[in-house]
C-alpha cells in the first residue's frame, strides 16, 4: 500500500491542476431585480432555486451600482466589463449623440444583416459600441479562441452586450417569436436553432395562458390583484388574472411572450439546447454562457413591484432557475460549472402609490418636463434652444446659440436656475462641475461615472428620492438612489465556498472577480477591485 501512496498523491495533485478553471461559467442576469425581492419572497421559493444558490453558495447582501444611468444596457454592460459607461461608452438603452447629433441604440450596427425571420430594426445588432472587453472577451482570448462564449436573452442588449465582441454567437427574441442574431457572428444561424424556431414551442405558453402559479393566498406579500398602480397588459380591461395570451397573441405578436414570466421560461429552454448542441462544458477548455431573464423586467414596468403579477413571475422564475441548476447537475457534473446571478438594476416604488400612503413624491411625465424646459427657453431667450431631453440629459442647440450670439455659461446657469425651482428636481450638474468631480459628493460621482463626454448631455438632472420620470402605473428606474442601485450578487459552484457579506460592494467588482477566479486577464477598462471575500478559500 505505502508504494501505492505517491502515485495516489500524483494522481491527485495532477487532477486538482486539470481543475484549474471550470468546464462552464453561466452569468444569470435577472433584469430589474431588487434584492428585497429575495426578502419578499423567500418563504414562497423552492429549496432549490434561488435558496440553492444562496445556502450552499457566497451570498452578496449589500451590492449596489455605482453610476447613473441604473438602465438594462449600461448595466449588463458594466457587469461583464468591469467598469463603467464613463469607460464602457453604453450610456443608456438609446440616447441622443451629441457627436452624431441623432439617436442611437446601443447595440445598433447598421453593417450587420439579421439572421432569422425578424424586421429589420430587430436584427441589425452587433457588440460595435462597446468601447472595451468583457470579461468574456478575456476568456477568448485566454482559450486562444477554443472556449466557446453564447448569449441569450429576450432583449438583444441582454445578449449581445455581456458576449461580448468576441463571442460564438448572441441570440435574442424576436416578435416574430424566433431567437435571432445578425450576421456579426456568422453567415448563417446553425441548424438547431432553424429547428428550434420552426417548432414554435413559445405556442405552448401562449396556449396555455397565464393564471396564477400558487394559491391566491400565496400571495398575501403584494396587493390586491386588481389595483389602480397597475399598468394594463396589451390594453387588456382589467389586470387581473387569468389572462388570456392567446387573445393577446391573434391582435398582436409572439412579442406578448415577453410581458409573460414565460419570456424567461423560453429562454431557458433554448439555453439547455444550446448547452447540449454548442458541448458547453464539455472539454478542458472553459465555455461561458451569459444568460439574462428580461421578462421580470417587463412585468416590473408595466404591473408595477407590488402587483401580484410580479410575484408570481419570480415564483415561476425560481422553479425555472432549479430545473436549470439540475439540468448543469446532469449536463456539465455538479462542481465543474460556475455560476452567478446578479440584476442589471433594481427599481422605484410606484411614486402614486408612496404618494397615496402619504410621501410627498410623484411621477414626472417625460413629455411635460420637456414641454416645461421648452416653454422656459423660449420665454427667457426667444427661441427654443432645447435639442434633446431624455434619460435625465439636458442637450442645447449649440448652432442657435451661436447665432444668437448667447453665452453658453449663462444659458446653463438660467437653466440650472429654473429647474432648481421644479419641485421633483434635487440637483442639477453642468458637464463642467461633472468632469472636475472630485469624489466627494456622492450623486455627483455617480453621475461622472455614468458621464461620457462625446455622448451625453451638456446638463443632467437628478430628481429628488421618490420621484420617477415615468407613467402614473408600473414602475421605473435610472437614479442614484439605492432602490434603483441595491441589487442581488450570488455566486455557487466550482471552487465557492458557503458564506454571506453585508459589506458595501459595487457592481464592477464582478467582472475582474471572475479573472481572478479563472486566472485570466483582467478587462482592460476595469479599476480591477475583486471580491476577495470568495477569492480566499
Amino acid at each position: 500500500m505505502k508504494k501505492f501512496l505517491p502515485f495516489v498523491f500524483l494522481f491527485y495533485i495532477l487532477t486538482v491542476s486539470a481543475q484549474q478553471r471550470p468546464k462552464l461559467v453561466v452569468g444569470i442576469v435577472v433584469d430589474q431585480m431588487k434584492m428585497e425581492y429575495l426578502y419578499r419572497f423567500q418563504n414562497d421559493f423552492s429549496e432549490n432555486g434561488f435558496k440553492r444558490l444562496i445556502n450552499d453558495g457566497y451570498t452578496f447582501y449589500n451590492m449596489h451600482y455605482n453610476f447613473m444611468p441604473t438602465y438594462t444596457a449600461p448595466g449588463h454592460a458594466s457587469i461583464y466589463t468591469g467598469t463603467t459607461p464613463s469607460m464602457h461608452g453604453i450610456v443608456s438603452n438609446e440616447w441622443f449623440s451629441r457627436t452624431l447629433g441623432k439617436e442611437v441604440y446601443c447595440t445598433d450596427d447598421a453593417s450587420v444583416k439579421a439572421l432569422g425571420e425578424s424586421s429589420k430594426t430587430e436584427g441589425e445588432m452587433s457588440p460595435k459600441n462597446l468601447q472595451t472587453t468583457t470579461i468574456t472577451d478575456e476568456l477568448r482570448l485566454s482559450t486562444n479562441f477554443k472556449g466557446k462564449v453564447i448569449g441569450i436573452s429576450i432583449k438583444d442588449r441582454g445578449a449581445i452586450l455581456p458576449a461580448g465582441h468576441f463571442a460564438n454567437w448572441a441570440f435574442w427574441y424576436s416578435k416574430t417569436g424566433n431567437f435571432i442574431s445578425s450576421t456579426f457572428y456568422a453567415a448563417a444561424l446553425p441548424d438547431w436553432v432553424n429547428d428550434f424556431n420552426a417548432k414554435k414551442g413559445y405556442m405552448n405558453y401562449i396556449n396555455q395562458g397565464w393564471n396564477l402559479f400558487k394559491p391566491s393566498t400565496t400571495y398575501d406579500e403584494s396587493m390586491s390583484d386588481d389595483n389602480p398602480y397597475e399598468g394594463k397588459l396589451y390594453k387588456v380591461d382589467k389586470p387581473v388574472f387569468p389572462y388570456d395570451l392567446k387573445a393577446m397573441y391573434d391582435k398582436n405578436d409572439a412579442g406578448v411572450l415577453r410581458t409573460t414570466p414565460f419570456g424567461n421560461d423560453y429562454v431557458a429552454d433554448f439555453a439547455k439546447l444550446a448547452i447540449e448542441k454548442e458541448s458547453l462544458g464539455k472539454d478542458t477548455d472553459t465555455d461561458f454562457l451569459a444568460l439574462s431573464f428580461s421578462s421580470t423586467d417587463y412585468v416590473g414596468h408595466i404591473l408595477g413591484p407590488r402587483s401580484i403579477e410580479l410575484q408570481d413571475t419570480y415564483l415561476r422564475l425560481d422553479v425555472t432557475i432549479a430545473d436549470f441548476l439540475l439540468y448543469l447537475d446532469k449536463n456539465v457534473g455538479k462542481g465543474n460549472y460556475l455560476v452567478f446571478l446578479t440584476a442589471d438594476h433594481a427599481g422605484a416604488e410606484n411614486a402614486r402609490y408612496l404618494k397615496d400612503n402619504k410621501y410627498e413624491v410623484t411621477n414626472i411625465e417625460g413629455k411635460e418636463a420637456t414641454k416645461n424646459l421648452k416653454k422656459f427657453s423660449t420665454d427667457a431667450f426667444g427661441e427654443d434652444l432645447v435639442l434633446d431631453y431624455g434619460g435625465f440629459n439636458l442637450y442645447f442647440d449649440k448652432e442657435k446659440i451661436k447665432t444668437k450670439n448667447l453665452d453658453l455659461v449663462k444659458v446653463k446657469q438660467a437653466f440650472k436656475d429654473f429647474l432648481m425651482t421644479q419641485n421633483y428636481v434635487k440637483r442639477v450638474y453642468t458637464e463642467e462641475e461633472i468632469l472636475a468631480n472630485s469624489g466627494a459628493d456622492y450623486h455627483l460621482n455617480c453621475i461622472a461615472k455614468g458621464y461620457d463626454v462625446t455622448q451625453n448631455g451638456d446638463m443632467i438632472v437628478l430628481d429628488k428620492p421618490g420621484y420617477i420620470e415615468y407613467g402614473p402605473t408600473g414602475t421605473s428606474h435610472g437614479t442614484t438612489y439605492s432602490y434603483d442601485t441595491h441589487v442581488p450578487l450570488l455566486f455557487y459552484g466550482w471552487n465557492i465556498k458557503k458564506g454571506e457579506s453585508h459589506d458595501r460592494k459595487v457592481i464592477t467588482q464582478i467582472a475582474p472577480t471572475l479573472s481572478q477566479l479563472l486566472k485570466i486577464t483582467q478587462p482592460n477598462g476595469t479599476e480591477s477591485e475583486v471580491l476577495t471575500e470568495i477569492l480566499n478559500k
